[in-house]
Order: C-alpha cells, then structure tokens, then sequence
C-alpha cells in the first residue's frame, strides 16, 4: 500500500486495517465526544511505529494485547504509537486507544469536512480526509475495513450510522446505537448522523430501506422520495444487484451545502427537499454511489471520475428510464457546455485541487456515453455489471477500467478511452450513426400499464 498522492499525509503505508470497533458516547447539548477504538491488522513492511490519523481528539490511553503502551505521541494530526517489540511484514496488531474531546471539522482544500454540529445534533461528512475528525484511522482509499459501531447518546436523539443494526438499548437519559458494517468500507465513507428523525420504512426490493427526517419535513420528503423505489429498480436492472444490505436517507433539519454518499446511506439538506423533485438528480446520484464508489472502490483519489463520473451518469440514465430527457440529449447539452470551458482538465489525473471540478464529474459522464455509443447498449450495460462484479467489495483504477474494456471490445476501445481520459482537450462524443445502437431506457410506471 502506498500513500495517496493527493493526500500524502494521511495514512501510514505501512500497516492495512481488517477492522475497526468503536464504542463511542456524544453528549449533544456540549458536543462532548468520548471513545475507544480498538484496531486490528497487520503491517506490510517492518516496523516498530504504527501512525494513525487523529485531528481535534485527544488520546489518553492506548493498550495492545491488555498492556499499557507508554510510547505513544500525538500532533495536530497523527497518532504515532511505539510497539513493545517490532513487527515483520504480515505481523498482526491489535490496538486500543480511548480519547476524548470536542469533534470539529477540519479545513482543507475542499472545504470544511468531518464531524459537523447541527442546530440540534451533528452528522458526519469525511469525503475525503474527515474520518479522522471523529475515531483514530488508517484514512486512505484503499484500505477498506468491516466495523462494529457503537453510539450512545441522549434517549430524545435518533443515531443513524454505516451499517446494520444490531443492537438497540435505553438505560436511564441515555439509548446506545449498535451497528456493524460487514462490507468493506473506506474511512472516509463511515458516517454518523444524531437528530429528531421519524423513521419509516422504504419497500426497496430485496435490502432494508429507511427514510429518516424531521416530522415538520413529512410531506416535501415524501413526495421528494417517493420515486426512490422505482429508481432503486432501475439500477437493479441496469447494474446489477444492490450490491449491500441496506439503504438509508437521512434528511437533516439543517440546510446543507450539497447532499453526500456514505456507504449505505445518502445524507439530504432540508433544502434539497421542496415538495416536488426539483432534486431528483440528486437522489439518483447519490444512490448510484453504492455501486459507483462505494461497492467498487477508488484505489487512489487520483480515479476519483469512477466514483463521479459514474454517478452523474446514472442520473442521465434515470432521466431517459423515468421518460425524461435521454441520456444521450443530456450529453449533447453538457458536452457543449464543457466545450466552451478551458480545456485543462485531464480526467485520469485532474490534480488535487480539481478532483470534485464538475468537469471531472460531466466528463466521466461522457466518457461512459462515448462508450455506449461505440458499444451499443447490450455490451455496454454487461461491461458496467462486469466491473461491479470484478471489482466489487475491493478497489480499483482507471488502468482497470481500460484493462476491462479492452478485454470486452478490442483496441478500439482503448483509443476512444485514451482521448477522453488521457488528453485535456474534450473529444468529440462517436457520430449519431452509433446513437442508433442505443435504446431508450424509459419503461411506464407499474399503475400506467395497460391491463392484460
């Protein structure tokens, strides 16, 4: 494992997570966090120093195997803990560390990310280096890990986190939230919401869907939400299996800057919810993310279009399948938007600064499209189920991607890719004699069929 080059201090290439256990206590009214997390892997190269990521939490006390571990030292952002004894390459560890304090954001680049105060609770959003605004972690794309989650809080507050549910309890003011995530998952993808939610059931196919959101909020989320059924088995059908147990939206009291993916959750501002789809996109998108960036993994920020590109290309597809715009109008009108904007841009390594440019998000867009014009829908769909497939619960690059389409279509394939991905300047989308390999997606809606 190597560091990430746009985010080079985080992580310690040295060790890989198996899984983290975190039992963590928040009073709301103080923003007061206390935790422990106990980690377990091993290190694959020799050493004697573990370095976890750990910003605005203090650690008091780390033990491995039941003993106290006196050689530990904190900075501003990274826990470097000595071992009694060294570790070869493959050796296992098991740490524990209790710390405390008052979670904050952290600045970055890209804004404030990480653990956030709400008006009346607090929510998590780490996209891409704020996990360790709220537990001790190895914060690199990576290096998925499975994890068991455990939350108390006050008894007025509902906690909503990464996982499935185990394990509900009240004792006293207090409730404790089990969770435990068997999929592996990213850091920056673990999540923790706290609010005045109601909880309701969402009849999602085969997985556990929950709605969550403030009673004042009832009417805008339930017609907002109501096509989420449909859209789920659009994607189904269109990618393949929702690849994890559950889904949940969380819809926050608070208005938010932008809606965010977790792994097996989507997060919604108050105002990304008017009454009348005006977000619909936005659910498509952050729904496609649990095939798109959450099942099938970035292996480096530097691929970030696999997460996005993908996603903004599922809402073309959901457009064109719910009798919208198609896919193919969509990119027509984007692509000449991009067209008029510098192309500077390489899409396969946009550089840290532009890695969430909506360009990287609209051209991964048509590149996807570009493919399926060349491909026709058949292959092009098959290709999509084949990534999910091949790559699901791991990570992957745009080297793979390539690899995968090469395999599927010829060297062709590797042309067209190499012109979208590779150069800064916007290709040309296939001419419109490939558009007539493509159908539309759009399928009526169950009570619009005609009776038999």
């Amino acid at each position: 494992m190597r560091a990430d080059s746009y985010t080079p201090q985080s992580g310690d290439p040295r060790i890989e997570v198996d899984h983290y256990a975190l039992t963590l206590d928040y009073k709301v009214s103080t923003n007061r966090l206390s935790g422990t997390a106990t980690i377990r892997g091993r290190v694959v190269a020799a050493t004697k120093v573990l370095a976890f990521d750990l910003f605005g939490l203090r650690a008091t006390k780390v033990t491995t195997a039941g003993v106290r571990v006196p050689g530990f030292h904190q900075s501003d952002r990274k826990l470097r803990i000595t071992l009694p004894a060294p570790l070869a390459p493959g050796g296992g560890f098991e740490i524990t560390v209790a710390y405390a304090g008052a979670p904050r954001p952290r600045r970055s680049r890209w804004g404030t990310i990480g653990w956030e105060e709400l008006d009346d609770g607090a929510l998590v959003a780490a996209q891409p280096t704020g996990a360790p605004t709220w537990f001790p972690c190895n914060d690199i794309p990576s290096d998925k890990a499975t994890y068991h989650v455990s939350v108390t809080t006050d008894r007025a507050y509902t906690v909503v986190a990464s996982g499935v549910r185990s394990e509900f309890t009240t004792r006293g003011g207090k409730s404790t939230w089990v969770f435990d995530q068997a999929s592996p998952t990213p850091t920056y993808l673990m999540t923790v919401h706290i609010g005045h939610y109601v909880e309701e059931a969402l009849a999602l196919g085969a997985a556990v869907g929950r709605l969550y959101y403030p009673a004042r909020l009832a009417d805008r989320v339930h017609a907002d939400f109501a096509d989420l059924p449909r859209m789920f088995s659009c994607f189904e059908e269109l990618f393949g299996p929702y690849p994890l147990p559950e889904y949940a939206v969380v819809v926050t009291d608070d208005e938010l800057e932008i809606p965010l993916e977790a792994q097996g959750i989507a997060v919604f501002g108050a105002n990304h919810v008017a009454g009348a789809g005006t977000y619909e996109r936005l659910v498509a998108h952050e729904l496609a993310h649990q095939w798109f960036g959450n099942c099938v993994g970035v292996a480096r920020w530097k691929d970030i279009w696999l997460n996005e590109g993908f996603a903004c290309y599922a809402e073309w597809l959901w457009s064109e399948y719910a009798g919208g715009l198609t896919a193919h109008e969509n990119a027509l009108a984007h692509n000449a938007r991009l067209a008029a904007l510098p192309q500077d841009l390489v899409l396969s390594d946009p550089g840290p600064d532009l890695m969430f440019d909506d360009r990287v998000y609209k051209r991964g867009a048509l590149t996807l499209h570009a493919l399926r014009l060349a491909v026709g829908d058949q292959p092009f769909f098959a290709l999509l189920r084949t990534w999910i497939k091949t790559y699901g619960s791991s990570t992957a690059t745009t080297a793979d991607f390539v690899t995968l389409a090469v395999d599927a279509f010829g060297k062709s394939a590797a042309g067209l890719l190499n012109a979208w991905l590779e150069r800064p300047r916007l290709p040309d989308l296939p001419s419109a004699g490939g558009e007539r390999s493509i159908r539309r997606l759009a399928t009526p809606r169950p009570d619009e069929r005609p009776p038999r």
